[in-house]
């Protein structure tokens, strides 16, 4: 790689019919985002310039086929360009498995980039799994995408907005699976990756809370033993291994005490438990406009071997194609992905 200090980041934009693309073309039409990095998008560059047709963005776009074909300049946008979404197939706020297929396929070439060392990191626009199964692909999101293709087995998804962090457990499985996967050497891998992932964010000194899975944390065996026999163990082996962390702490008041300071990140038991206090605070809906505003934070995949970022939402088909999309998740997964990427470089 050159001279220039800045990361390389390889975006791909997501779903062609949802609110990806054109959060990526805002998010790099703002000139602070080329102090960040050297963003490079992942896309059919027939869907950016349709972008910009029903967008108030002036920019120009350079088709690419190469990494060191691209210019990193604000101004111009770099567009690995795929080639893989032809714009009479594009259906904006549908799920198709033309889509479908295109979205995978920017995430797959994102990856390999990556693991080649022609990037220093990757940022995600988002998908649609319906579209994506559609298309053959059966993955449940972009955590187990990213699992498959890089060969990694022991992962963890991280929810970050601000001083608001939570790590799961587990994701996508049902609830019944959910309460089976809480188990002590999962419960403490996952603490170290969330303590290793505070470090890099530059907490020299990280605190941590661990969420318990029954409500009251079972009561002393009342309502479930999983908190005193899983949970408790996990967390003790961890104390004593120098992690400043505390738990099982009740569900129904771990996130306020984060919220307060108390803790710098919660790792929770499953994925609902640390969505909804996450999307509480990150999702913003304003009643006289009836319009969604802000939506913030950024997911995190702790344990690659290769760095990932990604918006904390979905495609938001209700709104694409319209230019209303808010692209702060989009700036915050990038500016955080840059981050990461200049700690491994």
């Amino acid at each position: 790689m050159s001279e220039d200090a800045r990361p390389i980041l390889g975006i791909s934009v997501g779903d062609p019919g949802g609110i990806g693309p054109e959060i990526s073309v805002k998010t790099l039409n703002r000139e602070d985002i080329y102090d960040h990095c050297r963003p490079l998008l992942v896309a059919d560059c027939g869907i950016i310039e349709n972008v910009l047709g029903f967008t108030d963005v002036n920019i120009k776009l350079n088709p690419v086929q190469a990494v060191r074909d691209a210019v990193f300049r604000h101004g111009t946008i770099d567009v690995l360009d795929m080639h893989n979404m032809p714009i009479d197939l594009l259906r904006y706020k549908e799920v198709t498995p033309e889509q479908g297929r295109a979205s995978f396929e920017y995430v797959a070439r994102v990856i390999e980039l990556a693991l080649a060392k022609k990037i220093d990191g990757t940022v995600t626009g988002p998908i649609n799994k319906a579209a994506i199964n559609a298309a053959g692909h059966h993955y449940a999101g972009h955590t187990e995408i990213y699992a498959t293709l890089t060969g990694t087995r022991d992962y963890s998804m991280m929810l970050s907005h601000g001083n608001f962090r939570v790590t799961h457990i587990s994701t996508h499985v049902s609830l019944r699976q959910a309460c089976d996967l809480v188990k002590k050497e999962r419960v403490i891998r996952v603490i170290d990756l969330t303590h290793d992932a505070l470090k890099n964010f530059g907490l020299a000194e990280p605190r941590i809370g661990v969420a318990g899975l029954n409500p009251h944390c079972g009561e002393e065996g009342m309502f479930g033993h999983e908190d005193d026999e899983e949970i408790k163990p996990a967390v003790e082996h961890c104390r004593q291994n120098g992690i400043d962390v505390e738990g099982p702490v009740p569900a129904d008041t771990v996130f306020s005490k984060m919220k307060g300071g108390m803790y710098d990140a919660v790792v929770v038991m499953y994925h609902d438990q640390g969505h909804i206090p996450m999307k509480f605070f990150g999702f913003q809906y304003d009643q006289k406009s009836g319009q969604w505003g802000e939506m913030s934070g950024v997911n995190i995949t702790l344990g690659l071997p290769i760095v990932r970022t990604s918006v904390d939402h979905g495609t938001a088909f209700g709104k694409a194609g319209e230019g209303r999309a808010t692209p702060q998740s989009m700036i915050e997964a990038v500016k955080l992905g840059a981050l990461l990427a200049r700690k491994r470089k």
